[in-house]
């Protein structure tokens, strides 16, 4: 198994791409935290992780709040004796045009994206330099390079995931920490079915190159990959999982 004997933290586990995340992880040998506001949920991937004759722990966590990060981060460490991996799923996605958006969606928007991704690598970053192991990755999203109408603000925050991943490589390779990035474009998730009608999935899926919209199965493949030692020399990089989508701004 690729993780045997890892320890893994995942922010917004409780459903959706976290929840395959963490029970994908789990598969391949390593001990799973779930982090994720919505507790009941966590504690669902944390029993189905523990199904599978993994171990599992179920911390409500609001990852744009310091001091909720830093403790649920001492909770793993005791627990389990160690981080391996983090991964920075947790987020929110809120459509709205800019000349109606209020101040308070633009800012919650950016701490639970953007800010949570800094605070939670703040916390484990000192541990992981210590032991000079580490991989981190953070969930962009495809709109962190091609933008959205009623998205602007989700599109910022997922740029800034790319360029925080970026410089946050070069400042801790030197300790064999490596830091990525995963990009997904649409994915089958509650959200998208909420968020979206079937026309429009129908619409989307037409301009996907390779003709479907993901599944969250999809971009925790590529997850495993990075977070892996076989990704050991890739890092600060963002992986776009999107079915060819940000390839295909073309004429026709």
């Amino acid at each position: 198994m690729r993780l045997e004997n890892r320890v893994a933290i995942v922010t917004g586990g409780a459903a959706g791409i976290g929840e395959a995340i963490c029970i994908r992880l789990a598969e391949e040998g390593s001990r799973v935290a779930i982090l994720d506001i919505d507790i009941e949920g966590a504690q669902n991937t944390a029993q189905e992780i523990e199904k599978a004759g993994s171990e599992a722990l179920a911390l409500e966590v609001d990852v744009s709040k310091s001091a909720e990060v830093d403790t649920a981060v001492k909770q793993v460490i005791s627990r389990f004796g160690t981080v391996d991996i983090l991964v920075n799923n947790a987020g929110i996605c809120i459509s709205d045009k800019i000349n109606g958006m209020a101040d308070e969606l633009w800012d919650r928007t950016h701490d639970v994206n953007l800010k949570g991704v800094f605070l939670c690598c703040r916390a484990v970053i000192p541990h992981m330099k210590e032991r000079r192991y580490g991989k981190i990755l953070n969930i962009s999203s495809i709109l962190g390079l091609t933008g959205s109408p009623a998205m602007v603000h989700y599109g910022a925050a997922k740029t800034g995931v790319i360029g925080f991943t970026r410089g946050l490589a070069t400042e801790l390779g030197p300790y064999n920490i490596n830091v990525n990035a995963v990009g997904p474009a649409s994915i089958h998730t509650q959200l998208l079915e909420q968020e979206t009608t079937p026309e429009v999935r129908e619409r989307l899926q037409e301009k996907i190159p390779l003709r479907r919209i993901g599944d969250p199965i999809d971009v925790a493949n590529a997850v495993l990959f990075l977070v892996s030692d076989e990704a050991s020399y890739i890092t600060g990089q963002c992986l776009f999982v999107c079915g060819g989508f940000s390839a295909s701004a073309g004429l026709v």
